[in-house]
């Protein structure tokens, strides 16, 4: 059983953002209910990896009730950004996703990451219960915080820092 579960539902409003200079951000997840604030770590790639999952699953909601009015993406980047206190409750090592049809609401299920010698189930679990509309538009805001970071090398596709970076495909001869 879970150490500590939480329930957002619904959640007032959901985003992610990062913090930090590019190359060495953190990342966040958060959810507010009324005056609750949830915030948790993620990775990027968690992020960018939502935003594939939540299209697919929308697409996959929208084959299953064909009556449903498209989710909207519409957000205003000023209010996307996290709120304080950025305290996170819990680094997220499993996210899922989950559909309650009577409500028309979307579960973002965030597992705690296990730590060395415990059981994923001992870890905490906050779900996150929004609307479609307010998933998409999480999703589309993290894809694009995550493509502010670094730019990459045309070359070999790593991520350049701005003095350069050491480029394999360059065979070392010259920075890129």
């Amino acid at each position: 059983m879970p150490r500590l579960e939480m329930d957002l539902k619904p959640v007032r409003h959901i985003t992610t953002d990062a913090l930090g200079k590019p190359g060495d951000r953190v990342f966040y997840l958060q959810g507010t209910q009324d005056e609750r604030v949830i915030t948790l770590l993620v990775e990027k790639i968690q992020i960018q990896s939502l935003a594939v999952g939540v299209e697919q699953f929308l697409t996959e909601i929208g084959q299953k009730y064909p009556g449903l009015a498209e989710a909207s993406d519409d957000f205003i980047e000023s209010r996307m950004h996290i709120e304080p206190p950025v305290d996170p409750l819990f680094r997220v090592g499993e996210i899922g996703l989950g559909y309650d049809a009577d409500n028309d609401l979307m579960v973002l299920v965030a597992r705690e990451a296990a730590a060395e010698g415990e059981e994923a189930e001992e870890g905490g679990v906050v779900r996150f219960w929004c609307t479609r509309s307010q998933i998409r538009a999480l999703c589309r805001w993290g894809v694009e915080v995550a493509n502010r970071g670094r730019p990459i090398c045309p070359q070999c596709g790593e991520p350049m820092d701005p003095e350069g970076h050491f480029c394999p495909k360059k065979n070392g001869h010259k920075k890129a």
